[in-house]
This record gives C-alpha cells, structure tokens and sequence, in this order.
C-alpha cells in the first residue's frame, strides 16, 4: 500500500520561511519523479515543482522566481519544499505526488501524470 505523508505545515507570518516535507513508502521511490502543488481557496490546483527521479532535473512554474526551492532524498523516501520570503498569496493547501514515471513530464503542471498525492497540509500566511 502506497503511502504519501506531507508534514511542515502551519501559520508564518509574511516575509517568514517554511519547510514542507514528503515521505513516500510502499513503492520503489526512485523509480518515480515527485511534485509539489498548491491549491487556494476557490482556486484550481497549480503546480509548484517537479523533481525527477535522480534529482538531476526540476521543473518549476513561474512564480517560484527563486524563493520555493525542492529537492529529494532517495535515501529516506523523502521530498522536501523550501519557501522563502512567503506572501499571503501562497496560502493554501499544499500537496506532494508521485509521478507515474521517473523522468519530469512534459505536462509536469498537470494533475494527470501522477498516481498518488498526499492528502495535504495547510499553510496560513498572516500579515
């Protein structure tokens, strides 16, 4: 049984940092790229970043602009997001998921390409 876990989550204030974390078992881990999205409220699901399998490559959307930065750690089964410098637009909603595949898909952005997703953890961003 696959599991995904998110952790991290919380209240910060504006212009604070916060670090989310996702464990995965029950699956082969490097065998499969991993992503970070988001969903605030009344909005659709975006995409934050999208790690491959070795690490080696990520794909990212526009409004990281260098302060979300994630990396993986194959050898715990773990991704990780680090945000920086938050701004109350980045409330939300924050999931991690699993890729089907261990290369970043083209669609990376999208919902499709992933086989399983955490259940999510909130971030609340006070001014």
């Amino acid at each position: 049984q696959v599991q995904v876990v998110e952790s991290g989550g919380g209240l910060v204030q504006t212009g604070g940092s916060l670090r989310l974390s996702c464990t995965v078992s029950g699956l082969t881990f490097d065998a499969h790229a991993m992503a970070w999205f988001r969903q605030a409220p009344g909005k659709e699901r975006e995409g934050i970043a999208c790690i491959s399998w070795s690490g080696g490559w990520t794909s990212s959307a526009d409004f990281v602009k260098g302060r979300f930065t994630m990396s993986r750690d194959n050898a715990n089964q773990s991704v990780s997001l680090q945000i920086n410098n938050l701004k109350l637009e980045d409330a939300g909603m924050y999931y991690c998921a699993v890729a089907a595949r261990p290369a970043v898909p083209a669609d990376w952005d999208a919902t499709s390409p992933y086989k399983y997703w955490g259940q999510g953890l909130q971030v609340t961003v006070s001014s």
